[in-house]
């Protein structure tokens, strides 16, 4: 069964949606994300990236008289934190703070109604309290540890209030990162990696990425586009590509006025930033080796040069060793010198876990996948 009813109350249904159908496709592709004030923006590729998730991906979904009003997407994975595994859910494509305005009926009966719509919305609250989303299915009911997670934007002051009365906790807190070049130049030492070399690479993350929390490789080698970078004929910088794009809505600030007004038709500017279709690479699971942190703007420039691209993006946690050694770099380029970007913050429930287990995730860096961006 594609759909299973979870909730109603007078016209509205709260349900199950097991993928992505046209209905859905359709709301994400015409929704503007991000907050009033902030940087607002659509993506132009949802399509792709829906079935990129594949079976992993579900949604929960409400509906006024069978109509679509909003969807939450709920994207399954395993992530590890200092090595220890759990099955997870990232919540994504938040898409649904209309289910929560619900009109309350004037008159005597307004405590009574009022009562009954606080009920209805705690009861869409427990929805996104249950351990099944993390487990799905196939899982264990939910009866082991599961951990819940979503990325809020510090501006969003809505999305923030509904993440907090769903009883999610703030955790950490990231940060863009931005690359450019003019004029990306390949690089002798670097390569894309073959399907073959993966697995051998997928250990390096793992290792590198051993004392974060949120760590997944689902999309490291996503579209078999990870480059690296070799000396010595051993591997010591690596990145993953996804290419990218919006339609940038607005962005805050005098430089983003400028941005949108005036940079993007300026000769060379507009290499680096189109608002109505805005490509870029995700620069995603960064790997360096520890004394090689100056070859990694290489490496970003000549992932650029093989795929076509003039910008890039990744989302780092922002006490993490990696933010500090590529925000300061200034051969990171011009964008990001000039970037303004606004905290992302990381908001997580979890269930079955020990008081120390939690804990880890508030003590480590978060890995933040890019994918989740796209």
């Amino acid at each position: 069964m594609e759909q299973e009813r979870l909730l109603d109350y007078k016209k509205l249904e709260v349900r199950k949606v097991r993928k992505a159908d046209d209905e859905i496709t359709d709301l994400i592709k015409s929704t503007v994300l991000g907050s009033e004030g902030g940087m607002q923006y659509v993506m132009l590729n949802t399509p792709e990236r829906l079935r990129s998730y594949r079976d992993s991906l579900s949604f929960i979904a409400l509906y006024k008289r069978n109509s679509l009003k909003g969807v939450i997407g709920l994207c399954r994975r395993i992530t590890s934190n200092n090595g220890v595994q759990y099955p997870s859910a990232h919540l994504r494509y938040l898409t649904v703070q209309s289910a929560f305005r619900v009109e309350r009926a004037p008159g005597k009966a307004g405590t009574l109604e009022s009562a009954t719509v606080d009920s209805f919305k705690q009861k869409i609250f427990s929805i996104f309290r249950d351990p099944q989303l993390a487990a799905g299915d196939e899982g264990d009911g939910g009866t082991g540890p599961n951990v819940l997670y979503a990325y809020v934007e510090s501006r969003n002051e809505r999305s923030r209030n509904l993440i907090n009365q769903a009883g999610y906790e703030y955790i950490r807190s990231f940060l863009t990162v931005a690359f450019s070049r003019f004029n990306p130049k390949p690089h002798p030492s670097v390569k894309r990696l073959s399907p073959e070399e993966e697995p051998a690479m997928a250990r390096l993350l793992e290792e590198f990425y051993s004392g974060y929390c949120f760590y997944t490789d689902e999309f490291s080698f996503y579209d078999h586009k990870y480059y690296v970078l070799r000396r010595n004929g051993e591997i010591v910088a690596g990145v993953g590509a996804i290419p990218a794009r919006y339609r940038v809505v607005n962005i805050p600030g005098v430089w983003g006025w400028m941005m949108m007004k005036v940079l993007h038709r300026a000769p060379y500017f507009r290499r680096l930033f189109q608002p109505e279709e805005f490509r870029y690479i995700i620069l995603n699971a960064i790997y360096c080796r520890e004394g090689s942190e100056e070859l990694l703007p290489d490496l970003f420039g000549a992932v650029c040069a093989e795929e076509g691209y003039h910008t890039a993006l990744t989302w780092l946690d922002d006490h993490s060793r990696l933010y500090e050694t590529l925000r300061t770099n200034r051969r990171m380029g011009a964008l990001n010198r000039m970037l303004n970007a606004k905290p992302g913050l990381v908001y997580a429930l979890f269930s079955g876990l020990t008081p120390g287990e939690t804990e880890k995730f508030y003590d480590s860096p978060a890995y933040i996948s890019g994918f989740d961006f796209s």
